[in-house]
């Protein structure tokens, strides 16, 4: 075995990946079956592997039977009765994705001391497989590999199995996706590594088709681990040699660059003149394909405008967010984006859809509306928030995670899109003709379709233009689309629904906490902001324990100690909650987790926070997360963060800890888009506003419908009532102490660097005093 081998059969392993982010489609087959609650457990033995122990068939029983009567099992190796003929240890899990191969006739085990003790004791290679639940690529190499009885009998008998849920563990994933990205030079999912029981890698990929030549492949799934485990067997030495080798570079790449001075505010123009380098001028966003909305910092490139007024990075953002949300990428009929698409047009996705993506582009397009004034962006985050509610929201109040691309058509299959997709005939069963002609036009549905003989339903004109070549108005028009989609989205209800993965992320809520709070300040929509109440309420109740944050809940238990991103972006989500409500315990509770952060995860030396915290499990590296990738990095919302919480409290030890992650991340801005809005944050005079109302808080509305109206987004807001409330917000908020709503009537303070223009009680004032006109401010909701 020698590297050239290795990255050949790597590179070869890497067909129908869709790229170094995560893939985005959902589930094979998904068969019914309903095991007897209560029946004595009964499974075959896995094929390869040893008789099952009788204290893990005892636990395999009652997982099953906690199952209930309606469980199916999600494997095509089924028995007469419907109940499954293979089960293993990823049926004692929580996560929705280690679930999907609960009854695959693979051995797994899932990432513990267990399964590398056991590899130690056999002698044998680990085979670590790393996906998610919605991921189109993961399911196709389960259905193709995971699912075969060959390949699993050689898989049990010469390996140890173990599957990991990235999102669950995101520390696991980062290590070893360095490492395939050392082997191959590119990465994704589904993840495969070879590791020795050390947890060295010695080889990896991402998806392999099962056998040689499958999908055009050359050495398929089933040859790379007979070859594999034959060079593990007759060659200890370079394969160790190899795990070495690759391990320390992956621990090489893992450490944080040296430390640089603070960044100058021009470090972002050369990040903006590098987009506008690389910017699509016809459909927007960055490349021809397959396009990310992530991949083009819109609120950066606000704020680049902001300062400069520079036109090009305004008409930038403006494009992509109307592309975006004209194209199949939007879901027209129930709000929502999905994950990516695979064409530069915007028109053609993968299906599923992340909560965290709806929870970023919320804010873009909340600020895209602040900024220019347009309505039909003000529409779609009403439109993302309503759909998370509907369908991604607990009833105890967290938001779920994601759901899939794939569900059942009529006819019994499984196709990707299949849900979300339409046919003339389809709509025409649903609507009156003229309303079908109408819509058709509008949303391009054709008889031969865009996608596999169907219709993603998508915008290629305006309403006017389209209402003027079919004859109507264009209030007709729009009434009898909005009656049209209500009809057709109702209808969609009835089909069967991709599967939705239920579990709930600290880090994710945290996002669409941030989501729903500051839209419902800046739309001035109380139910936004309860939302996010709600929300905060689930997470901190039932995702901590003893002050430290866990990183997942499922079926009422929580689990892995929680990460950066999950303090992170749930501080971030409590800061806009406390800006967005004026309650007190929000920014308590944000000031509280920040200090959990400080002590466990902060590098008091460089700067900057590790992914894990100091007592977290030993792994390979202890990785200090520097760029984005769909999510901001931990350690860019962090920066943000500090700056913010500078502001509101003036404690200066938060500017210090600011600046000197500033200087840890300086050499790699470039990759940490999120990390530069919080330099323009730094380097800006921000605008510390406080609106003190005079007995409560409903006056200072005329105060807050100006604030709504401009794009200022290098500010913090603290609105107090007189008397008792605010001098409890004072001991937190010093900006409070000594403010008064003069006169008896709601008084605003606009004040930067702790210095403040003269208070006042005139809305109009407040708005000169804020500096800036708002644009197409007459056209702008009140």
């Amino acid at each position: 075995m020698n590297s050239l081998r290795i990255v050949a059969w790597a590179v070869a392993g890497l067909g129908g990946l869709c790229g170094n982010t995560a893939c985005g489609s959902p589930a094979s087959s998904d068969p019914a079956g309903t095991p007897v609650p209560g029946a004595p457990y009964r499974a075959d033995s896995l094929p390869g592997a040893p008789p099952l122990e009788e204290d893990l068939a005892r636990q395999f029983a009652r997982a099953l039977s906690s199952k209930g009567a309606g469980y199916k099992p999600r494997t095509r190796h089924l028995r007469d009765d419907g109940s499954a003929r293979y089960t293993n240890r990823l049926i004692l899990e929580a996560s929705p994705y280690l679930l999907q191969h609960a009854h695959n006739p693979v051995n797994w085990y899932p990432w513990g001391d267990e399964a590398f003790e056991t590899a130690r004791r056999l002698g044998r290679p680990v085979l670590l497989s790393i996906g998610y639940s919605t991921c189109h690529w993961c399911h196709v190499m389960e259905e193709e590999s995971f699912e075969d009885e060959e390949i699993a009998a050689f898989l049990n008998a010469y390996y140890i199995a173990v599957k990991v849920d990235r999102e669950e563990r995101p520390d696991v994933d980062a290590i070893y996706m360095s490492a395939v990205q050392t082997l191959t030079g590119r990465g994704g999912w589904p993840m495969t590594t070879w590791l020795t029981p050390d947890r060295r890698p010695f080889f990896g990929g991402t998806y392999f088709p099962a056998r040689d030549g499958d999908r055009g492949s050359g050495a398929g799934f089933l040859t790379l681990l007979r070859q594999l485990e034959r060079d593990y067997t007759q060659q200890p030495q370079l394969v160790a040699q190899r795990a070495t080798e690759i391990s320390q570079r992956v621990v090489r790449q893992m450490q944080p660059l040296a430390q640089g001075n603070l960044p100058p505010r021009s470090a972002i123009a050369d990040v903006v003149k590098g987009l506008q380098a690389r910017f699509d001028p016809t459909d927007g966003g960055l490349g021809s394909q397959p396009k990310f909305p992530s991949s083009l910092p819109i609120r950066l490139l606000l704020r680049h405008h902001r300062h400069t007024g520079d036109q090009a990075a305004l008409d930038m953002a403006v494009l992509t967010l109307e592309r975006m949300a004209a194209g199949g990428l939007y879901d027209q009929l129930g709000g929502g984006f999905h994950r990516y698409s695979t064409d530069a047009r915007w028109l053609v996705p993968h299906f599923e859809k992340m909560l965290y993506d709806n929870a970023l582009l919320t804010l873009a397009y909340l600020e895209g509306y602040q900024v220019t004034g347009r309505d039909d962006f003000a529409r779609v985050v009403e439109e993302i928030l309503r759909y998370v509610r509907r369908e991604m929201t607990s009833p105890a109040g967290g938001f779920y995670s994601a759901t899939d691309a794939d569900s059942r058509t009529p006819h019994g299959k499984m196709e990707e899109g299949w849900f979300f997709t339409w046919t003339p005939d389809e709509i025409g069963a649903v609507l009156e003709a003229e309303a079908a002609r109408l819509f058709s036009a509008y949303y391009d549905v054709t008889a031969h379709g865009n996608f596999e003989g169907r219709s993603i339903l998508h915008v290629t004109r305006s309403v006017e233009a389209v209402a003027r070549r079919l004859g109507v108005t264009p209030q007709q028009f729009q009434s009898s689309l909005a009656a049209s989609r209500t009809k057709l989205y109702a209808a969609r209800l009835e089909r069967p629904a991709p599967l939705r993965d239920d579990k709930i992320l600290t880090s994710w809520n945290g996002l669409m906490i941030s989501a729903f709070a500051r839209s419902g300040l800046i739309l001035d929509e109380p139910a936004w902001t309860e939302a996010a109440r709600n929300a905060a309420r689930f997470v901190l109740g039932h995702s901590r324990a003893d002050g430290r944050l866990l990183r997942s809940h499922k079926d009422g238990q929580a689990r892995h100690s929680g990460y950066l991103d999950d303090y992170a972006f749930l501080i971030a989500g409590l800061l806009d909650l406390y800006e967005a409500t004026a309650e007190l315990s929000w920014l308590s509770q944000a000031i509280e987790l920040q200090a959990t952060l400080d002590r466990h995860h902060q590098d008091p030396e460089r700067g900057g926070y590790f992914m894990t915290s100091d007592d977290h499990e030993s792994l390979l590296a202890r990785e200090k997360p520097a760029h984005d990738g769909a999510e901001p990095s931990g350690n860019s919302v962090a920066l943000m963060n500090l700056v913010r919480l500078h502001e509101l409290t003036t404690d200066d030890r938060y500017r210090a800890t600011a600046e000197k992650l500033l200087q840890a991340f300086s050499r790699s801005l470039r990759g940490s888009s999120e990390m530069l809005l919080a330099l323009d944050f730094y380097h800006d005079s921000p605008k510390e506003i406080v609106i003190v109302a005079a007995d409560r808080r409903e006056q200072a509305k005329p105060f807050l419908d100006v604030l709504r109206a401009h794009f200022v987004p290098n500010s913090v807001l603290a609105v107090a009532v007189d008397g008792d409330d605010s001098r409890a917000q004072a001991r937190l908020v010093p900006l409070l102490a000594g403010k008064v709503a003069r006169g008896g009537q709601a008084t605003a303070y606009v004040c930067q660097r702790g210095i403040c223009k003269l208070p006042t009680n005139d809305a109009a004032v407040f708005e000169e005093q804020l500096g800036r006109s708002p644009i197409n401010g007459s056209e702008r909701r009140r």
